[in-house]
């Protein structure tokens, strides 16, 4: 097979930034474009997906009005493009006029355009199976009701026997939502078919067979055909069995994702199972020979056979015993002459479990096709019983585990977040309550956030989860899924993936109508448009973290406004609910229709990130940047000519500080960095930070006793605050940033624990769990509000090139850097402002011993470090007077200078 033709990144940064380059750069991107396409294979250019080639093309001959117009495009528009032709589809993009491109170049091939399809949900209704979902031309819109319906059939494998179905149209706005993309509507591409197994007998009877399922969409002059994708959980997601009679089977199944139907005959149905002594009985529907259990060792089927008496065979629970590790899969099949044919369940009431040894069970289990499966495993709590009362969900079912310090943990599928409900166990049963719109996190009640919470036990005093026993639930109760509940803030639903784990997925706070890359570019271009011709409000906007907490100078400048009475309304923006407010203050949901009235029509914004690109401040509109941070690492227009610079962000920096009364600067060393960093345009403030005043405030020590009192910290220990922040080089992919734990918690634990406590704070970009968290040492700390009443409470602060620094020096404690990455941060992943060794108002560090070391000496650390660190404070804590928010506050109700 050729090797796949890739362009070189060094090609492809050069393209990519274009717009922003001069003429000597596009010269050499012209040049380096033109040797690597006349360097390439015959056919290989057409290789490359359609936008890269026609970038590529255009840049090698120069065309740079068009190259520009394309990448520009591009950005706006990831993964998406126009296509055009009736019969032979054609690449379009607006700002290269047709023609332009050649037709080895702008054609589009099938794989290019293909028919995308997906399943969304599978049931059966009255005796017949209903399929729901959608299907669609990629790149091809279908904003209404198609012009000719999805056409949808049968076809029997090894025959050309078709059985035509029937399809009926509906609108789908999921089919937009998953395309990712902002340019095209895919909303009339849903269908509905209906498959009735009784139009596939033959004759009298039924005959064994696989159905494969085509489905046809019209497109440039021809049918595109395909099947149908599965979905990722739940009905859409997951095989089906259902006996048609006694003797015939029905599964609906996927091969390569895609969905097929087999009908099979019924051999043998599972009717029950008991345990007779050191032996498991299983009870059958029908008389076989003999039983056979297969597993797989080391890649190899092992096999053991087991008599059959009649319809009762007998299997010593000591031959199912094969591991002391994880679940193992034991395979059943009856053999009855020749014919060896796999054990049904199609009444999930008959599955269970029999304890063997001290932890581990045998159960008795069912496949998602309704095979019969046996596991070894660690005993498993099983789900028997799901009902929502008055906003709880309850559970309950089987569990024969250690019944003693017992936590249930629902931990999120994405971010590996982790809550811990009470749980319930004995007799051989549990009961749990879950109340997902009331988590107590430091006081504050609110809902889950949006995703999927797996629910696992486990041992209230391990260490992280690595040894969890996953939740199941029972397949008497798939059938019942999806479990839906309207809550209080967001709707919530209990469903399945990997067949059988259970999960609690929270709706989104945004509405259909709002969610996806092209709600959003139409709220952006139609409905943001038209309100910004009503008259401004007179109400505050704030912004902190995008909306992620109720903190940092956004906080305080409410704090101070609310303090004067000022007559305006107060609205803060909220990601996802996860932002508990104080009374008069309202809550707007993060991308939501009201948040973008708000971005039109208020009069105030105060934020503490950048806004979108595509803002506008109106005129009589005060926006009021706060920033967040005194700069270490090195930002903005600072790293061109470094990897990290991204030029079209920096490009649009001047834009960016247009739409700014004032930016406010922390100190006068950042004071030139921001104007340079941010090609800053606008009046630049040099107030100090708003945050910052809470050191100075006269009644922090009763806030900071008020924030000990939240967190439950036992009184006479030491605080340590650990606040590191991200590594732009681990992650698992594109912005979700792992957590780089170098400190040994253990050991700070062992030698610490007695008369220290360490509060844990995730930078946001950071996910993962916090391993010790909750076990009385490590608190995890990332959800509480505001990181400035943490300081309050702290008595050592320990982080690396977080600028925490900056503000916790307001305090005059004392200060640890563990940078345990130093060189490699500064010299290849950021670039520093200063030599950190040289002026770090305290020690660096570099193993968790050192660290150790120096919590134990920390008197020690504060005498030797006393002159730096008075250094530092004068350098990097100026102004520092308590009255920044009253500065920013009076020039923000100036208006504009």
């Amino acid at each position: 097979m050729a090797a796949k033709t890739s362009v070189p990144d060094d090609l492809q940064r050069l393209i990519r930034y274009l717009p922003e380059s001069d003429q000597e750069e596009r010269d050499r991107a012209g040049e380096a474009a033109r040797s690597f396409v006349d360097g390439l294979p015959a056919g290989a250019l057409a290789s490359l997906p359609p936008l890269t080639r026609s970038r590529l093309w255009l840049t090698a001959h120069r065309r740079w009005d068009e190259a520009v117009a394309l990448v520009r495009f591009e950005r706006d528009n990831p993964g998406a493009f126009h296509v055009r032709g009736l019969l032979s589809p054609v690449l379009e993009v607006p700002g290269v006029a047709p023609g332009v491109l050649p037709k080895e170049v702008a054609g589009l091939s099938d794989k290019e355009i293909p028919l995308v399809t997906r399943l969304t949900e599978m049931v059966w209704e009255n005796g017949v199976l209903v399929l729901r979902g959608y299907a669609h031309v990629l790149n091809v819109p279908v904003p209404g009701r198609p012009r000719l319906p999805v056409l949808a059939w049968l076809t029997r494998k090894g025959s050309r026997k078709r059985v035509p179905l029937k399809t009926v149209h509906r609108r789908e706005p999921l089919a937009t939502l998953h395309s990712k993309q902002g340019l095209h509507c895919y909303d009339g591409s849903g269908f509905e078919i209906v498959v009735d197994p009784a139009r596939l007998r033959s004759g009298a009877g039924w005959e064994p067979g696989t159905w494969s399922l085509t489905l046809a969409v019209w497109a440039f002059g021809r049918a595109r055909r395909g099947g149908l994708a599965a979905g990722e959980v739940g009905t859409a997601g997951h095989a089906h069995a259902r006996g048609l009679d006694d003797r015939t089977l029905w599964v609906s199944g996927f091969t390569k994702k895609r969905l097929e139907f087999r009908v099979e005959p019924l051999r043998a149905e599972l009717r029950g199972h008991r345990r007779e002594g050191d032996d498991l009985v299983l009870d059958l529907s029908a008389p076989v020979d003999r039983l056979v259990v297969s597993r797989t060792e080391d890649g190899t089927e092992v096999e053991t056979e087991h008599p059959v008496d009649g319809t009762s065979a007998r299997v010593p629970l000591d031959a199912l015993r094969v591991s002391t590790g994880a679940t193992r899969e034991l395979r059943v099949r009856t053999v009855t002459g020749r014919d060896r044919s796999p054990v049904t369940v199609l009444d999930g009431s008959v599955t269970g479990a029999h304890p063997v040894g001290d932890d581990r069970e045998i159960s008795v289990g069912a496949s998602a096709e309704g095979r019969l499966v046996l596991h070894d495993r660690v005993r498993q709590p099983v789900v028997e019983a799901l009902r929502w009362e008055q906003g709880m969900l309850h559970l309950s079912g089987t569990y024969t585990g250690p019944s003693r310090d017992r936590v249930l943990v629902l931990r999120h599928g994405e971010r590996f977040e982790e809550i811990r409900v009470p749980v319930t166990i004995g007799d051989g049963r549990f009961e749990a309550v879950i109340d997902p719109d009331h988590q107590d996190f430091f006081g504050a009640l609110l809902p889950l956030r949006q995703g999927r919470w797996y629910l696992s036990l486990r041992a209230a005093d391990r260490w992280d989860h690595h040894e969890d026993v996953p939740v199941k639930i029972s397949p008497a109760l798939i059938g019942s899924l999806p479990l839906r509940h309207a809550g209080k803030h967001r709707g919530y639903t209990v469903d399945r993936r990997f067949h059988d784990r259970v999960f609690l997925a929270p709706d989104s706070m945004l509405t259909l109508e709002e969610k996806g890359a092209y709600r959003q570019r139409l709220l952006r271009e139609e409905y943001l448009r038209a309100r910004r011709e009503e008259p401004l409000r007179e109400a505050v906007l704030y912004t902190s973290f995008t909306g992620s907490q109720f903190s940092d100078s956004p906080r305080a400048v409410y704090e101070e406004l609310a303090r004067r009475g000022v007559d305006v309304e107060h609205v803060w923006t909220v990601r996802d609910g996860q932002v508990a407010l104080p009374e008069g203050v309202t809550g707007v949901d993060y991308s939501s229709r009201e948040w973008y009235e708000a971005l039109a029509r208020y009069r105030y914004i105060v934020t503490n990130v950048k806004m979108p690109d595509w803002f506008l401040r109106r005129e009589g509109q005060t926006v009021v940047q706060t920033w967040h941070g005194t700069p270490l690492k090195k930002i903005g227009a600072d790293l061109l000519g470094t990897p990290k610079a991204n030029r079209a962000y920096i490009a649009n920096l001047p834009h960016m500080s247009r739409q700014w009364d004032f930016l406010v600067s922390p100190n006068t060393f950042s004071t030139p960095i921001m104007r340079n960093a941010f090609s800053c345009e606008a009046e630049i403030l040099e107030s100090g930070y708003p945050r910052n005043d809470v050191f100075h405030a006269p009644d922090r020590d009763v806030r900071a006793k008020r924030v000990r009192q939240a967190l439950g910290l036992p009184e006479g220990k030491r605080v340590v605050l650990y606040a590191p922040t991200w590594r732009d080089d681990q992650r698992y992919g594109g912005k979700r940033f792992k957590l780089d734990l170098q400190i040994d918690l253990p050991a700070l634990r062992e030698e610490l624990g007695e008369d220290h406590v360490l509060l844990f704070r995730k930078h946001p970009k950071v996910l993962d769990s916090i391993p010790g968290a909750g076990q009385g040492f490590v608190w995890d700390v990332t959800k509480y509000p505001d990181i400035a009443d943490l300081y309050l409470i702290a008595d050592v602060l320990v982080t690396d090139y977080s600028s925490a620094f900056f503000d916790f020096a307001h305090s005059g404690r004392p200060m640890l850097f563990y940078t345990y990455d130093l060189e490699h941060y500064r010299d290849t992943l950021r670039g520093f402002y200063f030599d950190l060794g040289e002026k770090a108002p305290g020690p660096l560090l570099k193993t968790s011993e050192e660290l150790i070391a120096a919590l134990k000496d920390l008197d020690g650390i504060v005498e030797e470090y006393r002159e730096r660190y008075e250094e530092f404070v004068r350098d990097f804590c100026d102004p520092s007077d308590g009255r920044a928010t009253v500065r920013v506050v009076d020039r923000m109700l100036n208006g504009r200078g």
